[in-house]
């Protein structure tokens, strides 16, 4: 989303002891269906386990750019077909056991087994073989040149797993981050604590909570009376003035890779025509929507990309909001007494902002009909089986830009020359050639109007005035605990 963005850390805090205090509660709307972020497309799950239980070969940093994590460095050979991984000395899980190549080589080979339920097997699709000439080095072959490599292995899909607790991770997982699971008491809160093996700096949390809180109105309540410590994805953006005149809080308003757009399932009939697709964009008043919404929070975009990526292309002007021109292309395609189902995700932004979306495609004569869903039941109905015909959710994982070229997506859209712009793109090394084709993808799904694309959703962030530490962007669906810390 592909789907992934929300959450939540709990855990009692007195506020203002004498000492300090190395514990922390974190507030999240969603809990996640499972702890295993190689088997969810759920951003939920890495929320609570990217860079604290879970890490992978690289890492994506607060700033956005690929760091090391497990692998200490990397090579590139023969143009970008082959990458050498060199692993970390005296790396270990959870249960005791060492990390070494063998699990890298079980790891990668289990994402992109053809039985694979990782929901982003495309990143691992690449991949001929992966070996190992030594315990601390990994060599990885790829059919093509790709110089995203070490960015698609920073993703919480790519992390790396025990070959024997591997089977038990959605509930107990175990990894080689600075945290474990201590508790996880479903529908309530996930407990994690500092792992004193733990490879890297001792981080100064020793144990976090992430509670679970869908409601708005409960998030606010919780942070005023001090049961919640931070909302790192804060729900009630109509309450940020009141909270921004308390000096117990400070507000953190940030950049997300969330693009929220109105998906369209490109197999319902009527939205297989390009001209209905153009209504609808042209329907949705932008602004409108981010102030009804996100009470004023947010980028218009007309593409699927981040705005505040170096390539990104304005191209909102290709579906500006103008009514007449969507009656009149719905005349022009036939496209009378149109019904459509409407699925909604949780996410306050998905729920208000798809009340608003149809009141605006009524005006122009559109009905839909609106089915509020559960998390669980919009993964397996829409995300997985492609059965709705519109829904409004935020893709939050980085440059997926890409996802529009996968056959089996649940938008079911189809470009031949998407397609091949996103080959050429793969296997691209030069920067110039890269950023050349990246502005060409926008502009093809753009000029399709592939979905209605809405605004990048903002980071909004809440958290007691003396917490440190907290990703002010989120690069990716993350809050990574590492460099989290209480001021004196």
């Amino acid at each position: 989303m592909t789907i992934r963005f929300m959450l939540s850390l709990t855990l009692g805090l007195a506020a203002g002891g004498a000492m300090a205090q190395d514990s922390i509660t974190l507030g999240m709307v969603l809990e996640p269906p499972n702890l295993d972020p190689t088997a969810n497309a759920a951003a939920a799950v890495d929320e609570v386990v990217y860079g604290n239980i879970f890490q992978g070969l690289t890492r994506i940093a607060p700033d956005g750019t690929v760091q090391p994590a497990l692998a200490e460095g990397w090579e590139v050979q023969d143009g970008g077909r082959t990458y050498v991984f060199h692993l970390r000395p005296g790396v270990t899980f959870h249960d005791g056991s060492g990390f070494d190549a063998q699990d890298v080589i079980f790891s990668l080979d289990r994402a992109r087994a053809p039985e694979s339920t990782n929901a982003q097997k495309a990143l691992f699709a690449g991949i001929k073989t992966v070996t190992a000439p030594d315990p601390q080095t990994v060599w990885v072959a790829l059919s093509a040149p790709d110089g995203a490599f070490p960015f698609k292995m920073a993703w919480g899909d790519a992390v790396m797993l025990d070959p024997a607790t591997a089977a038990q991770a959605a509930t107990r997982p175990v990894g080689t981050g600075p945290f474990r699971l201590a508790e996880w008491k479903q529908g309530d809160h996930v407990t994690l604590e500092a792992f004193d093996g733990f490879w890297g700096p001792k981080p100064a949390i020793r144990q976090a909570t992430f509670r679970f809180i869908p409601d708005p109105s409960a998030a606010f309540a919780a942070l005023m009376a001090g049961d919640i410590d931070a909302f790192p994805i804060y729900p009630a953006p109509e309450t940020l003035p009141q909270i921004q005149a308390d000096p117990r809080f400070k507000v953190l308003v940030g950049t997300t890779e969330g693009e929220t757009i109105l998906a369209m399932n490109h197999k319902t009939p009527a939205l297989a025509d390009r001209r209905v697709r153009a209504a609808i964009a042209h329907a949705i008043d932008r602004d409108a929507l981010i102030d009804g919404a996100m009470y004023g929070h947010g980028t218009p975009i007309g593409s699927h990309f981040a705005p505040h990526h170096p390539d990104y292309v304005d191209l909102t002007g290709l579906s500006a909001h103008d009514p007449e021109r969507a009656r009149a292309l719905l005349a022009e395609a036939g496209a009378t007494d149109l019904t459509l189902r409407l699925a909604l995700p949780p996410p306050p932004y998905a729920r208000r902002g798809g009340e608003i979306i149809a009141a605006q495609l009524r005006a122009v004569g559109i009905e839909t009909t609106i089915t509020n869903m559960e998390w669980a039941q919009w993964l397996e109905q829409v995300f997985k089986n492609a059965d709705y015909d519109l829904t409004v959710i935020s893709h939050v994982e980085p440059m997926d830009i890409g996802i529009y070229a996968r056959p089996d997506y649940y938008f079911n859209y189809a470009n031949p020359a998407f397609n091949d712009t996103m080959a050429r793109l793969d296997a691209a090394t030069d920067p110039a050639a890269r950023s050349d084709l990246l502005k060409r993808a926008q502009q093809i799904l753009a000029e399709d109007h592939a979905n209605a694309f809405l605004f990048q959703l903002p980071k909004i962030g809440v958290a007691k005035a003396q917490i440190q530490g907290l990703w002010e962007n989120a690069p990716m669906p993350a809050n990574d605990l590492g460099e989290v810390r209480w001021s004196d």
